[in-house]
């Protein structure tokens, strides 16, 4: 089929679809969602979710990207079908004033700083991110907060049934994926909630992103590069930086952060190509010159990176809106580094430096301090972002409190998903010395009933376990590298109840979080108080001699890493109230 014939009819629709909401177009383009969002009588949040759960089955969507990687425009003109069918224009969302923000590295804490630098001036914002943590209206912010299940389901069910209502049997009008949909929603929810701007963070990408659908974003953002989702993006990190990329607009303002030479020239040369003013940021450094330090919210030398980015983000922004009160300039006149105009240096102001400091980014360089336990939650996945979270993590072990008696022990909590290279990641953790290493899958409990938020239904039990085994095989073989070979196998406590020979090893494989932090806290952690163990959970040589090791400990730092849905699932146990 040729290419025009592949979008005639997608286009053909879309008209047909554009003229059946001609009714409800006045509205829409008033900034308002095309219809009201009554409360769906019996319909509770956790039916939406479970609702929006079906369409994970749709997500051979990332296939289908895998598919199109050179065609990024076919996944603009379907998701325009969609916000038609859901009864928005594309020009209904430069009403929103967008900050668009993608990378591979930062993008989230990046989003972070500069929505909560924007709400210290008191502007009413709006937040997309991904994924989320412990439920999934997490993933849609109005004032740094999550939606509230009410309002959650109140936008769910109107927009979810007219998508239905919309739909035949052809791929081309189907139901959106999992993340469509969700971004679809958070489009009605910022319009319908009336914020004064939007922080829309890319979910994969840049080029063929669902959020790409944005055609006039206030202004744009890049955080860090590094190789990430090489299946879909590309395998080297000048092919993600085009991708990246994609998401600049002619005239509209991006910046960047200082990235190698050759993702930079990328950048570069995409934004000249479609006449896209780039700027690369200057260093912290150069802003907190002649001023006190800047205080962030979130730990870890590379946030400051993110910070600013985000500074030169949220001051674009205030700048295109005439605010008075953006920042004294310290240089007046423009300079180049790297070939590229250097963005402002200026004074960051008290609403930005409080902004900065008061920022909230949960599972991102993360410390809980309970009893003898601190746990650091960082959900590093890619290589890049493991580099900084060891850095963080030992530069936080250095400066702890010692312990004046007993000992100390230190227990890493992994997992890692999709295209990732785990053995790669373990390498890099194998510096901090673990005394133990533990792996379990991100399910919170071996069943989800009940627990719509955690369900994933693209991945089996059996498939999540076996890859648990495999990063264990890797850890194993790491170990013996640095320590000499040894015989036999890794052993698990999933083998029970006819384990092999017990070895001296320190790893362990559990099948979900809670049977891991049950073993990692042995009852020691005063928030995370659960029933007892299933029987024989800790019947496994290396988990018996190990529970009294840590029952014993002065003090146990736990290091949970490479997945941020692993991180959202150790968040859910430890901190309920997240949950409620």
């Amino acid at each position: 089929m040729s290419q025009a014939r592949r979008h005639l009819r997608p286009a053909l629709f879309l008209a047909a679809v554009s003229a059946r909401v001609a009714t409800t177009g006045v509205a829409a383009r008033r900034g308002l969602s095309a219809w009201p969002a009554p409360q769906e009588p019996g319909m509770e949040y956790q039916d939406a979710v479970r609702a929006l759960n079906t369409l994970q089955t749709n997500a051979g969507y990332l296939e289908q990207v895998k598919r199109q990687r050179g065609d990024p425009q076919a996944q603009l003109e379907a998701m325009k079908l969609y916000l038609a069918r859901s009864g928005l224009q594309v020009e209904d969302l430069d009403q929103l004033n967008i900050i668009h923000v993608t990378g591979t590295k930062g993008k989230g804490s990046t989003c972070a700083f500069t929505e909560r630098i924007l709400r210290s001036y008191g502007l009413k914002t709006g937040f997309f991110s991904s994924p989320h943590l412990v439920q999934v209206r997490e993933r849609i912010r109005i004032n740094g907060q999550p939606i509230s299940p009410e309002l959650f389901t109140k936008h769910f069910w109107p927009l979810y049934h007219r998508l239905e209502e919309t739909k035949d049997s052809s791929s081309y009008v189907s139901m959106p994926a999992y993340f469509r949909f969700l971004t679809l929603m958070a489009f009605h929810v910022f319009l319908q909630e009336k914020v004064d701007l939007a922080v829309v963070e890319v979910g994969i990408g840049g080029a063929y992103d669902c959020t790409n659908i944005i055609r006039k974003p206030a202004v744009c953002g890049i955080s860090s590069l590094g190789i990430d989702h090489t299946s879909i993006l590309g395998d080297t990190v000048e092919e993600i930086a085009w991708q990246k990329g994609g998401i600049f607009k002619r005239g509209v303002p991006a910046f960047t952060v200082l990235q190698p030479d050759g993702p930079l020239a990328v950048l570069r040369d995409r934004a000249q190509q479609i006449s896209c003013p780039l700027y690369l940021c200057p260093p912290l450094e150069a802003l907190e010159e002649g001023g006190p330090p800047l205080t962030l919210g979130l730990e870890g030398e590379h946030q400051r990176s993110n910070a600013a980015l985000a500074l030169q983000l949220a001051r674009c922004w205030l700048q295109q809106k005439d605010y008075r009160g953006i920042g004294e300039l310290k240089v007046s006149r423009p300079s180049l580094l790297r070939q590229m105009p250097l963005a402002p240096v200026f004074q960051p102001t008290t609403h930005m430096r409080h902004g900065l400091r008061d920022t909230e980014w949960l599972g991102r360089t993360q410390v809980l301090r309970r009893g003898p336990l601190t746990w650091y939650l960082d959900g590093a996945h890619t290589a890049s972002s493991m580099q900084a979270c060891v850095r963080w993590f030992r530069q936080a072990l250095h400066r702890r409190p010692r312990p004046s008696r007993g000992s100390e022990v230190l227990v890493l909590l992994f997992n890692s998903t999709g295209d990732r290279d785990p053995a790669a990641l373990l390498k890099m953790l194998q510096p901090c010395q673990f005394d133990y290493a533990v792996f379990c899958p991100n399910l919170t409990e071996v069943s989800t009933v009940g627990n719509a938020d955690q369900q994933n239904f693209m991945v089996t039990l059996d498939q999540v376990l076996l890859r648990c085994l495999a990063h264990q095989q890797h850890w194993s073989r790491l170990d013996e590298e640095q320590a000499g070979p040894e015989p036999g196998e890794p052993t698990s406590s999933l083998l029970a109840p006819h384990p092999p020979e017990p070895r001296s090893t320190s790893s362990l494989v559990f099948s979900c979080i809670s049977h891991a932090l049950l073993w990692i806290s042995q009852g020691r952690d005063p928030v995370f108080q659960p029933p007892s163990p299933p029987q024989g959970l800790f019947a496994h040589p290396v988990a018996g001699s190990g529970a009294g090791v840590l029952r014993e400990a002065a003090a146990i730092h736990v290091l949970v890493t490479g997945s941020l849905h692993l991180v959202g699932g150790v968040l859910k146990l430890l901190e309920p109230a997240l949950s409620q």
